[in-house]
């Protein structure tokens, strides 16, 4: 079973802690700086929305570059080998891969000789209020982004670590193991007939 981060809607309050940490933490290993999950709100309140690291992993039977992959019980996205075709964001059930850019730190001197900067002045912006898969700004180069638990940093993912209500948590073999364990024995407890728990 791949390993991923889930949220518990009822102990998340909105602060998007989670979003600025991931930025942050994404920031100091030289990787896009869009956070990896995004905090969404509607009458019933509010729940972060992060990849779920699927098993059949939709995203990485649409990429046409092998970009993403399973490794190590995650499915992770190689940003050097995307080619910002945004299928995996349009194929990921949960809406958890967002295309996301920035200007290339070194432009060769050739692109600055052969196509000046007057030849691009009539190519429109996008404006900033359009959806990441329809946006196009020249000189951008886009790039897949989606959670990859951290798997730079020893104590795993930073949303994880910095929620201040304990809202986000990693889900994996022991926990899953943990969780049945309990229930087998909250179950046992129960006396022989009760319908305890099994009301609607």
């Amino acid at each position: 079973m791949n390993r991923f981060v889930i949220a518990d809607p009822k102990r998340c309050i909105g602060c998007n802690t989670c979003m600025a940490a991931c930025t942050q933490v994404h920031r100091r290993q030289g990787l896009q700086t869009h956070p990896r999950l995004t905090v969404e709100r509607d009458l019933a309140g509010t729940s972060p929305v992060l990849c779920r690291h699927c098993e059949d992993a939709p995203c990485a039977k649409v990429c046409p570059v092998n970009a993403i992959t399973h490794q190590a019980q995650a499915v992770a996205l190689d940003e050097n080998t995307c080619i910002g075709c945004k299928l995996c964001a349009i194929a990921c059930p949960f809406g958890a891969i967002t295309p996301s850019g920035s200007k290339p730190l070194a432009i060769p001197e050739t692109f600055r000789q052969h196509i000046p900067r007057a030849e691009l002045s009539d190519v429109p912006l996008s404006v900033a209020s359009i959806n990441p898969l329809l946006s196009w700004n020249t000189g951008i180069r886009s790039v897949a982004v989606k959670c990859d638990l951290c798997a730079f940093q020893a104590q795993g993912p930073e949303c994880v670590r910095v929620c201040p209500t304990n809202a986000l948590f990693i889900i994996d073999d022991r926990q899953i193991e943990q969780t049945a364990a309990a229930k087998r024995r909250q179950a046992m407890a129960w006396p022989a007939g009760s319908t305890r728990g099994m009301e609607p």
